[in-house]
């Protein structure tokens, strides 16, 4: 047997130690069932083991180091259960993995250095943990990296300017952290970036009008931060962009007409800053907008009258009338 798949069987109790008699298993999946207690150290003596998914599950204890035996291993789920204790640096000798997801657990700590070399790694998945301390430097040097997801921790210290150089990344989330500094200009070199999460943490400084050449971003989402200085035009060149979450911040100096170049932009998200002067009529070409938020500014003039028909909105709570 190379292969035993038994996901979403509604399975219970807890993994028997003794399925590491299948020496030839190459895919073990118990993904979305019910089981519980810890995973078996014995798991780590299935030596051509290429995927293990026990995720939607209800384990608890600590990753065993055992698994960072493994060398065959190319992808790691454990998602979505109750795990606790650190990120173990052993799975830093994993140097096939692809994919890592350990999100949805309670995990705690540093993230290990040794991850930054897994040069195969394409998804990196730490995301709704508890995770503390600063980023480690060795995660700008995966070259193969697609997917960083760290939101929804308790991250601290600087966002690296070394993901700038991440050439193939294509989600960066680090929302709901305890980020802190300004967010580096390098990150306009991610080409292939279509997912941008930094907000809810404590940014500071002005936007970097670098992340207008992100041509396939499509949420640029910085709200709740302490950012300042004013929009950068340069934000109008992200002609695929669908969200633009700004809100929350410190911005200041008037909205810039070119964000109506964004054809296809959904939500626009500029409340509770400090924005003054009128606003743009431009932004009334917006014909897939669904969702704008202004209020809480300093906003003067009227409300360009083809904006009433945006479904949410708070326009009623800027103070301003329609245009007419």
């Amino acid at each position: 047997m190379t292969r035993l798949d038994l996901k979403e069987n509604g399975l219970s109790g807890k993994i028997p130690p003794g399925l590491d008699v299948l020496s030839n298993l190459e895919w073990l999946r118990l993904s979305y069932n019910r089981l519980s207690g810890e995973i078996p150290p014995e798991l780590g003596n299935l030596s051509n083991l290429g995927n293990l998914s026990l995720s939607f599950n209800q384990l608890s204890g600590e990753i065993p180091p055992e698994l960072g035996s493994l060398s065959n291993l190319e992808s790691l789920f454990l998602r979505e259960n109750q795990l606790t204790g650190e990120v173990l640096p052993e799975l830093g000798s994993l140097s096939n993995l692809i994919t890592l997801s350990l999100s949805g657990n309670q995990l705690s700590g540093e993230i290990p250095s040794e991850l930054g070399g897994l040069s195969n790694l394409q998804e990196l998945s730490l995301y709704d943990n508890e995770l503390s301390g600063e980023m480690p430097l060795e995660l700008g040097s995966l070259p193969n990296l697609r997917l960083l997801r760290l939101s929804d921790n308790q991250l601290s210290g600087e966002i690296l300017p070394e993901l700038g150089s991440l050439s193939n990344l294509e989600e960066l989330t680090m929302d709901e952290n305890r980020l802190s500094g300004e967010i580096p200009p390098e990150l306009g070199s991610l080409s292939s970036l279509t997912l941008l999460l930094l907000g809810k943490n404590q940014l500071s400084g002005e936007i970097p009008p670098e992340l207008g050449s992100l041509s396939n971003l499509q949420v640029l989402y910085l709200g709740s931060n302490q950012l300042s200085g004013e929009i950068p035009p340069e934000l109008g060149s992200l002609s695929n962009m669908l969200w633009l979450l700004l809100d929350d911040n410190q911005l200041s100096g008037e909205i810039p007409p070119e964000l109506g170049s964004i054809s296809g932009l959904q939500e626009l998200l500029l409340n509770v800053n400090q924005l003054s002067g009128e606003i743009p009529p431009e932004l009334g070409g917006l014909s897939n907008l669904v969702t704008l938020y202004l209020s809480e500014n300093q906003l003067s003039g009227c409300i360009p009258s083809s904006l009433q028909d945006v479904e949410r909105n708070d326009l009623s709570d800027t103070g301003l009338e329609f245009c007419g």
